[in-house]
């Protein structure tokens, strides 16, 4: 029997398609050991026990960035997080590592490698982050979400997928998602959410011209996030939610989406095959906009920049794109060609190829 460690975590965004991985592998081998490692202040912490798996922790070592007493104090620190990984394989006698970046990867590729443990790369982003970068350099194996991702040794495998998104019928779940939201299912919708947190930039431009949309004959899905106080006008079409923890139900309702582009989002989005409107994140390494670009290219997709999205921009490109029929039927048929509902067979299966099985 086979004792998988997954690491990765910090973020939504790495801890998604590790559960994902880690969903499938416990799917096809139900008595495998499948253990992940996460530090103590990320979402792992939270997401890992009460999805039912057993979390083991590593101390949280950022990458320096700038000389000063963090970097003094990272090779004695870093040197520490390497050593507690190394203990967590032999105590657990692990087989393969799976590491899909952030805080807990870098020390699990360092350890893997000492401890002569192989272990396979997944990275997330077209823009590859630090621990991925280091830990491609002598993985076993490499998995990327997007053909456009420049990682050493990058195979194109997707994004593992939630088992809810993967096995979506969107067309025989209609009716229901139209029920669950109180909206119509014979009526066009449009949703519209910024992620977990929300996006006040969205939030601001909907918020000036949701009557624009209803007046083009559609309906509108607003997922404002929780701690959003925009007011809900209570009118009817428009369902404006804090917060909604069935996305599949959303999916399954929309017929064009606005949201922030990262990896996961734009990966379940282009999956699915529905039509986006992407407003990039404007913070950070520019990852969004990349992640988007493939989509963008496609035809699948459109940008707007995040500066630029406002309720006037929603009603010149946004309302005019909800009458255009042949527009969005391209659209549609161009997002399916550009993103994989196997990301999380695909990474079993390099697993499975560098356990030599």
């Amino acid at each position: 029997m086979t004792t998988y460690l997954l690491a990765g975590g910090g973020t939504a965004g790495h801890v998604n398609p590790l559960l994902a991985v880690a969903d499938g592998l416990r799917e096809r081998e139900p008595d495998a050991a499948v253990l992940v490692l996460g530090t103590r202040e990320g979402l792992e912490a939270r997401l890992v026990p009460d999805r039912g798996y057993e979390l083991l922790f590593v101390d949280k070592v950022p990458f320096p960035r700038r000389p000063n007493g963090a970097a003094l104090a990272f090779p004695v620190r870093f040197r520490r997080a390497i050593a507690q990984v190394r203990a967590h394989l032999r105590t657990r006698g692990v087989g393969v590592v799976v590491g899909f970046g952030g805080y807990a990867s870098a020390p699990a590729y360092v350890a893997a490698r000492r401890e002569r443990v192989p272990f396979v790369v997944h990275e997330a982003n077209t823009k590859p982050g630090m621990a991925n970068i280091l830990g491609a350099r002598r993985a076993a194996a490499v998995g990327i979400t997007f053909a456009n991702t420049k990682l050493r040794g990058g195979e194109l495998v997707g994004m593992p997928l939630r088992r809810e998104i993967v096995d979506l019928d969107r067309d025989a779940t209609r009716a229901e998602a139209a029920a669950h939201f109180g909206l119509d299912a014979a009526l066009p919708t449009l949703l519209v959410f910024g992620g977990s947190q929300g996006a006040l930039r969205l939030n601001q431009a909907l918020g000036g011209s949701w009557s624009d949309v209803l007046g083009a004959g559609w309906q509108l899905l607003h997922v404002t996030g929780e701690h959003s106080d925009l007011a809900d006008p209570g009118a009817p079409g428009y369902a404006l939610r804090r917060y909604v923890d069935r996305m599949d139900l959303a999916f399954a309702l929309a017929d064009l989406i606005v949201a922030r582009s990262g990896a996961a989002t734009v990966s379940e989005i282009g999956a699915l095959g529905i039509p986006a409107v992407y407003v990039p994140y404007a913070v950070g390494n520019g990852e969004q906009s990349l992640n988007a670009a493939s989509a963008v290219a496609a035809g699948a997709a459109r940008i707007i920049p995040d500066g630029d999205f406002t309720a006037d921009r929603v009603r010149a490109e946004v309302v005019p794109l909800l009458g255009d029929d042949a527009a969005l039927q391209a659209m549609r048929r161009s997002a399916a060609s550009v993103s994989l509902r196997t990301g999380t067979a695909n990474v079993i299966a390099q697993i499975d190829r560098v356990l030599g099985r």
